[in-house]
């Protein structure tokens, strides 16, 4: 996708150049399809974003630390197929699949932020990112750079019980972000104050279940008791097997669950 070169790109044009990216990466790459058309929202990196210390990591970075001149922070979402979903959702380990699509997951997210970067520039717009993952504080195991505590700010979605930002296309997928000199306004998907089934008041709670060593609480989630799981999948299963040391994956939480998989209303 171009832009013309006599405007600065939109929202929607950097939403279509997602799409577009997603749509051929499986064929350009050789890799299996496991993607839906993602998402994508922009907001003015303003005062809303200092709230990041205390929501998310006191040593989270803002927008501005990442690139003192940003005007505006992109956040997408790129959502699994339905059939993945299906798969792993069977049996206490995750399955072999998920493994993978999470590892051409990250490729695919480095090479949508490059895009992004690549236009923004040819229009004279500067931006920064971080990685799609392991950003994080290895003794705290919380990230300096939270892709779903953004998308929060953002209107990307809202945080169900499971710690998942739920969008209009579910929670199961992978989040990227980046920040720029464009601005590009406010430009949200979601505005409503909760999608989780259970924060709105309704019976639900199936994360908590749905967790095999019982991470998910109603209150929140033990993340050393979480990282240790991933760590038995990746070191101490079959399925696992071979794949990347990074390739920290569960997935039982944001699987079989009402929250799962959205058809997203355009």
């Amino acid at each position: 996708m171009s832009v013309e070169s006599n405007r600065r790109p939109t929202t929607g044009d950097l939403r279509k150049l997602i799409e577009e990216a997603v749509s051929s990466y499986s064929s350009r790459a050789n890799t299996c399809n496991w993607w839906r058309k993602p998402l994508l929202v922009t907001a003015k990196a303003d005062h809303r974003f200092d709230i990041l210390p205390r929501i998310a990591s006191e040593t989270h970075l803002l927008p501005s630390r990442l690139l003192p001149s940003a005007k505006s922070v992109i956040v997408f979402f790129i959502p699994f197929v339905e059939d993945l979903l299906k798969e792993n959702r069977e049996g206490k380990f995750p399955c072999r699949n998920w493994g993978l699509a999470y590892e051409a997951t990250n490729r695919l997210i480095g090479v949508i932020a490059d895009h992004l970067q690549e236009i923004l520039k040819a229009h004279g717009y500067g931006s920064a990112l971080t990685p799609a993952t392991h950003n994080f504080d290895e003794v705290k195991l919380m990230a300096q750079w939270s892709h779903k505590h953004l998308g929060y700010i953002a209107g990307l979605g809202r945080f169900g019980v499971n710690a998942q930002l739920i969008t209009p296309s579910g929670c199961a997928g992978r989040l990227g972000s980046l920040v720029t000199e464009a601005d590009l306004g406010d430009h949200p998907l979601v505005e409503a104050r909760e999608l989780c089934l259970h924060k709105a008041g309704h019976e639900c709670l199936e994360c908590v279940k749905r967790c095999p060593v019982g991470a998910v609480g109603e209150t929140g989630i033990d993340r050393r008791r979480c990282f240790t799981r991933l760590n038995v999948n990746l070191h101490h299963t079959r399925a696992l097997a071979g794949l990347e040391e990074t390739t920290h994956v569960c997935g039982k939480c944001v699987v079989g669950l009402p929250c799962s998989y959205r058809e997203e209303r355009s």
